[in-house]
């Protein structure tokens, strides 16, 4: 499964907003220059979070956009379903043969319990010096 820049700027953009939840709206301008990432390119991808009600628009000059729910309440799978479509590694996964048909389910099932048990808030509060799985590198 191949997550494309769509998924991937989406989180972007729902980390943004999740670190600054409660602080009001954010300028979709701030989130591109701090990301350094196209705000035209951005502005395609925040009308389908906000149609799927991940988000919400506030106009004016103190506009941007927000959160409709607290960050704990909303995975990474929810993003990536909105923007990418359904999770699955191999498309016509029930012509397969059962060995491979097998495989696949549990390969798509692995990477959706991570989506779904990644909330924003959990990448929004991500230190690389506290998570367990980083590498330490001596030289």
């Amino acid at each position: 499964m191949r997550i494309s820049t769509k998924g991937r700027y989406g989180l972007t953009i729902m980390i943004e907003l999740a670190k600054q939840f409660g602080e009001g709206p954010v300028p979709l301008r701030q989130i591109a220059a701090e990301n350094k990432l196209s705000e035209a390119y951005l502005e395609q991808l925040v009308s389908p979070l906000r149609n799927s009600g991940l988000i919400k628009s506030v106009r004016g000059a103190h506009g941007g956009y927000m959160l409709t729910k607290p960050p704990h309440l909303i995975s990474a799978g929810d993003v990536i379903r909105v923007l990418e479509g359904p999770i699955q590694p191999v498309e016509g996964i029930e012509n397969e043969a059962p060995p491979q048909r097998e495989l696949w389910s549990r390969i798509r099932d692995a990477v959706k319990t991570v989506l779904d048990t990644t909330s924003i808030e959990d990448l929004a509060s991500y230190n690389e010096e506290s998570s367990p799985d980083g590498y330490m590198y001596y030289i």
